[in-house]
């Protein structure tokens, strides 16, 4: 080098510094590609704590080769030419090694851990808990099934509705007693359009919002929540309904009754299952009938089907039904004159009751885990019309 490039030839490696001495004209350089291969070694041999220390004393704001950089600036150009892809050529390979040794490095480390938490695939492995599906929801999956077959939808609601769509528009007049606070939980504000607000006390509002919403014919069940205020073995503040619903021309009580028949057949699996109907009353059904199923007594307990008429027999109701009152499809903004139909509706914890013997409503909705372990589903049970309904 030309006498005018002085350096200073005190390196100490040991802090990681090197120092420049400079004159009024230029900063010296010496020995680039020692310094080079110098850093090389030791970051061949260096852990990931060593190599940080090499990163900051070779490439940090005050390193050895950040350091050689700063020099260029007081260079003439054809010193900069010479000296400048020297300096650069350091850095970058510098940088390299220390990004190539970082990386076996963090691999070396990563491998010793994967091999130290390895799992002995030969052990046992214990049995964790498993969940069941609620006799409701496979009630409730049973039925769909079951109307699906006939040609019927699901329909949903909400379970927040007004006076209108749950009591006024079923052709239930204000004094009708299913209004009385102490059998419908009321909310203590009204809605926008001055209505009184409730739970719903059936799933009948669903069938009249798909009456308003839908062009007949229509053939629909509406399973779901509702609310009544009362508690006992038998029933409970919050239950379960399933409501059934047919609008079209020329409907009759026979497909009524065939329908509701075929239902409890397939629900029950037997087919010595006989129905009962007795007239009834409910207001927004003309005629109305109350549907009992015959029993027979085994074992001390009522098993649905057989001989309702023998010493061991008997009658219960599980449902109501009825032809849809005139004045509800007039609600709903259809003709009578054109369209008719029938409604019913029954307890889906009821249902679930009598089918896998449960004696009390209550436990339903207890939570208890030993009582769901006994009578819940497996996830596996899907109800299909040709394995059984019940799996």
């Amino acid at each position: 080098m030309r006498q005018g490039l002085i350096c200073d030839a005190r390196r100490d490696y040991g802090t990681r510094t090197l120092n420049f001495s400079t004159d009024k004209d230029i900063q010296a350089v010496a020995d680039v590609e020692q310094l080079q291969q110098d850093y090389l070694a030791r970051i061949a041999d260096a852990d990931l704590a060593a190599l940080e220390e090499i990163r900051i004393a070779a490439l940090g704001k005050q390193g050895a080769i950040t350091g050689l950089l700063k020099t260029l600036g007081g260079m003439s150009a054809e010193e900069r030419q010479d000296q400048g892809p020297r300096i650069n050529g350091a850095r970058e390979a510098v940088t390299a090694a220390i990004a190539a040794r970082k990386d076996a490095l963090e691999s070396e480390v990563l491998n010793a851990r994967l091999a130290s938490e390895a799992i002995d695939l030969t052990l046992p492995v214990a049995p964790s808990p498993q969940g069941s599906v609620h006799p409701v929801a496979q009630v409730m999956d049973e039925l769909a099934e079951i109307f699906a077959d006939l040609g019927f939808a699901v329909a949903t609601g909400p379970e927040i509705e007004s006076g209108w769509y749950n009591f006024t528009a079923l052709n239930m007049p204000e004094t009708h007693p299913a209004r009385a606070m102490h059998d419908t939980f009321y909310f203590p504000d009204r809605n926008a359009a001055g209505e009184e607000m409730l739970l719903r006390t059936h799933t009948s509002p669903v069938q009249i919002r798909t009456m308003m919403g839908q062009k007949p014919p229509i053939r629909i069940i509406a399973p779901g929540r509702t609310y009544r205020s009362d508690s006992d073995a038998t029933h409970t503040p919050m239950f379960h309904q399933v409501e059934g619903l047919v609008i079209d021309k020329g409907i009759t009580m026979a497909h009524l009754k065939w329908t509701l028949e075929t239902f409890v057949k397939a629900f029950f699996e037997r087919d010595d299952i006989v129905l009962r109907l007795r007239p009834s009353y409910f207001p927004f059904t003309e005629p109305s009938a109350e549907v009992d199923v015959g029993f027979t007594v085994e074992k001390g307990k009522r098993v649905i089907g057989g001989d309702p008429t023998g010493p061991n027999g008997g009658w219960m109701e599980i449902l109501g039904s009825g032809m849809v009152n005139p004045k509800v499809i007039e609600h709903c903004g259809l003709d009578p004159d054109e369209w008719q139909g029938f409604a019913f509706g029954c307890g889906i914890d009821r249902l679930a009751m009598l089918k896998y013997g449960m004696d009390d409503l209550r436990a339903f909705f207890d939570g208890d885990l030993r009582w769901l372990k006994h009578y819940g589903f497996s996830s596996l049970d899907v109800p299909t019309l040709s394995g059984g309904v019940s799996a």
